[in-house]
């Protein structure tokens, strides 16, 4: 067999461990391993020389690394593809280019590594007669058919480390510190890494959140005599009857969210008087080496693709259900996002711990 492989959209860490893992276990299998160079780019206006022949000697020493060999973009939807026309942006459908030059050079498979927008591109391949095969990648955690996707566990972790390094400066100079991490409209990051940081307030986009209830919480912890505090804001989350804090909009895309730690923050210091502070993480979140669990949860996936590839259950993207790897439609995998249920008892810990969740 011939495989294909890209990663696309925003970087996470564990990326290097799937393909290390995807050419270790086709080459065992005597099957031949492509890389595609940043995401569809190298089947289009990067062709061919965006085509990357995959071995063990190229692969040796990534799995701990960070970011993904193959590079990768979130500005190259195949089926609303940037290009300039008469001095303008357009954009212009160029997906029978890529399944032309998928058929052109033999592939038999393309394993698309990405969370819900590039899985969401391969199903519209998968309609068109390309064999694909996903695996789940985003920090944020909101695909809804697998347990985790790796890139998680890393960015919760480093910022659960950034709270806790904010707690003692927060009481040196008895401050509110608002943290804002990313998530999009999920609520994991957030919520996992708040919980596990000490945060005092977490808000999430899943509950809307009211001023007067996290003003509140504040002058309460202040009446107790412990005058600091930790916020920590998902990127997603808005307040009651408010709106979602953009900070931009580019053709093709969907928004960019930002912004909100710094309005939580003013509205903080307006409400109650006390000395507050923002700082967004940003993608400090997607750096670094995987953690442990993502980088075998990485291997895993890469390993259990190839597996797939071989029995011929194409149109499918790898799942993790607790305790096996396992598959499930692609198209199944793209239908919702995977957001924090309201009753999880992720939720109920927080309010058992005296953390506010905004409401």
């Amino acid at each position: 067999m011939h495989l294909l492989i890209n990663t696309g959209g925003g970087d996470a860490p564990g990326l290097n461990a799937v393909i290390r893992a995807v050419t270790l276990s086709a080459v065992r299998r005597g099957f031949r391993v492509t890389g595609i160079r940043r995401g569809y780019a190298g089947l289009l206006n990067e062709y061919p020389h965006g085509l990357m022949e995959l071995t063990p000697d190229v692969v040796r020493g990534i799995a701990d690394r960070g970011g993904t060999i193959l590079g990768t973009v979130n500005k190259g939807h195949p089926f609303e593809y940037p290009t300039r026309d008469s001095g303008h942006t357009v954009l212009a459908d160029l997906s029978e280019i890529v399944m032309q030059r998928y058929r052109e050079i033999g592939a038999d498979c393309l394993i698309a590594v990405g969370g819900d927008g590039s899985l969401r591109i391969a199903a519209r391949f998968a309609e068109k007669g390309m064999r694909v095969i996903g695996v789940p990648k985003t920090i944020d955690n909101d695909l809804d058919s697998t347990h985790v996707t790796f890139g998680f566990d890393t960015a919760m972790s480093f910022a659960t480390e950034a709270i806790c390094r904010l707690h003692p400066t927060a009481e040196s100079h008895n401050r509110v510190m608002v943290v804002e991490v990313m998530g999009r409209y999920a609520g994991w990051i957030a919520l996992y890494a708040g919980i596990a940081g000490g945060a005092n307030v977490i808000l999430i986009p899943e509950i809307d959140f009211d001023y007067d209830a996290v003003c509140e919480a504040l002058r309460q912890r202040w009446a107790e005599g412990r005058e600091f505090a930790i916020v920590v804001v998902a990127e997603g989350a808005k307040p009651v009857d408010g709106s979602l804090v953009i900070r931009g909009h580019e053709l093709g895309k969907e928004v960019t969210l930002g912004g909100i730690g710094e309005v939580v923050a003013r509205e903080i210091t307006a409400r109650t008087g006390f000395e507050t502070r923002s700082l967004v993480l940003g993608h400090l979140q997607r750096g670094g080496s995987p953690t442990p669990s993502d980088r075998i949860l990485a291997l895993r996936y890469g390993a259990a693709a190839v597996r797939l590839a071989a029995e011929g259950r194409f149109n499918t993207m790898v799942s993790w259900q607790p305790p096996r790897i396992t598959a499930v439609p692609i198209a199944d995998a793209v239908a919702r996002l995977k957001t924090v249920p309201l009753d999880h008892d992720a939720l109920e810990t927080a309010r058992d711990l005296g953390i506010c969740l905004g409401r």
